[in-house]
């Protein structure tokens, strides 16, 4: 029997509360699980949107949809459910998955199908090669991003010598080098870092000899059930040495499972959700920010009154802005006479001609103006929920400002962003 068959024997292809003929947009997220915290946040951010991009006449009055599938937080589940999504579903369009190591995966199921690839989240896949067949885009920033506003960090604070204790997996192995490596471009020195496998029974060991090099800062990059235990035990040893923490660990997980107040003062950086428009570089060394927060503040408004006044988590900013980039796509190439449906490759070439800087901006907060110009021929960039978007050759969205944040009293507190400014160390 093939995957496909295989796959039919134990999934429906209809579901019910799905409107029929709509174009589907499919994803994959923990809704169970260790991860599960996130899950149905960034799917409501998801289906706002798809609400939003309907009540502005969806693709020439075809509604959007939405197709969800649970991850449950494991490779093995969820490589069954995304193919699921491939096979069963048949989906052109695949949002996520939240997790990277199944992004990876199927990197050749999307290619061989000539699918679109959505990723949205902080550690999905890098994309740094052209195809012919299946179209990524990322929209995220990606560990180089990361590593630059940490290098920029620890040399702003006139730090010396640094360190990291990061997971051995591909995301927070690549932010723990594009650190290192730019910190030593910036002058400064790195000691020697210790490595870790998630779910190990304890740290303790680690911990040790992450802090036996007496760094001036020590990264801490994992995913936030990790990062707690290891800040717990740390904090059971006497809280040694000074964090930096990675994106991912902002979250009110992570707090919520550590020890009260033994993270504040501590830095951190994570995507900022400032338009690129609402910052201006500052100080002598080009190496400061300034920017406000209207836009996002007015994002997390709207998805407040939608779902009851939950607020809306960082990256579900991104997951809402991938659900408009796809539907702006698909509505200008239909109207510019682009053959439907639209091939994978062909969408992400779409979207990226959309978002030329050259291009009038559009805003999420009038769509209906936005879907009318696009059904007109006229090409649109957006300005999102959590970006203005510009691509690169390959479909990786260019961040030029990280936020940057501290915990205070034992919460989030942001701070003065950081500038991207490494590219020319590459």
């Amino acid at each position: 029997m093939g995957l496909a068959s295989v796959l039919s024997a134990s999934c429906s292809q209809s579901a019910p509360g799905h409107p029929e003929g709509a174009v589907v947009l499919g994803t994959l997220l923990p809704f169970s699980g260790s991860e599960s915290a996130v899950g149905r946040n960034l799917e409501q951010a998801m289906l706002l949107a798809v609400d939003d991009v309907n009540a502005a006449g969806g693709l020439d009055g075809t509604p959007f949809d939405l197709r969800s599938r649970d991850s449950h937080s494991s490779f093995d589940r969820g490589l069954y459910q995304l193919l699921a999504l491939l096979y069963t579903d048949e989906v052109d369009y695949l949002i996520g998955p939240e997790e990277n190591d199944l992004a990876g995966e199927i990197q050749q199921d999307v290619k061989a199908l000539d699918v679109f690839h959505m990723l949205p989240g902080y550690a999905a896949p890098s994309i740094a090669r052209s195809e012919t067949r299946g179209g990524w885009m990322r929209l995220a920033p990606t560990p180089f991003d990361v590593g630059c506003a940490l290098a920029m960090m620890a040399y702003r604070e006139g730090v010396d010598t640094v360190n990291s204790l990061a997971a051995r997996d591909d995301y927070h192995g690549n932010v723990r080098n594009e650190f290192t490596t730019q910190f030593v471009a910036l002058g400064g020195r790195v000691l020697p870092s210790v490595t870790f496998t998630s779910g190990e029974p304890t740290y303790a060991a680690k911990i040790e000899s992450a802090f036996a090099a007496r760094a001036g800062r020590t990264l801490l990059a994992a995913y936030p059930a990790t990062a707690s235990t290891i800040v717990t035990e740390w904090t059971v040893s006497g809280r040694p040495g000074t964090w930096f923490l990675s994106p991912a660990l902002r979250t009110d997980v992570l707090l919520a499972n550590v020890p009260t107040g033994t993270l504040d003062g501590h830095l951190g950086v994570s995507p900022s959700l400032s338009l690129r428009s609402e910052c201006h570089v500052t100080g002598e060394a080009q190496d400061a920010a300034d920017c406000t927060t209207e836009n996002a503040a007015a994002f997390i408004g709207h998805y407040a009154r939608r779902w009851g006044g939950e607020a809306p988590l960082p990256a579900a900013h991104f997951y809402y802005d991938g659900v408009v980039l796809i539907a702006m796509g698909l509505v200008y190439a239909k109207a510019t006479g682009r053959e439907m449906p639209l091939s994978g490759h062909a969408l992400q070439q779409v979207i990226r001609e959309l978002n030329s800087p050259d291009n009038e901006a559009a805003t999420w907060r009038d769509l209906k103006t936005a879907m009318e110009k696009l059904r007109a021929g006229i090409p649109l960039r957006y300005a999102g929920a959590a970006a203005e978007y510009e691509f690169d050759v390959y479909g990786a969205n260019l961040h030029y400002f990280m936020q940057r944040w501290t915990i205070d009293r034992h919460a989030f507190a942001d701070l003065a962003p950081v500038p991207v400014t490494c590219r020319g160390l590459r």
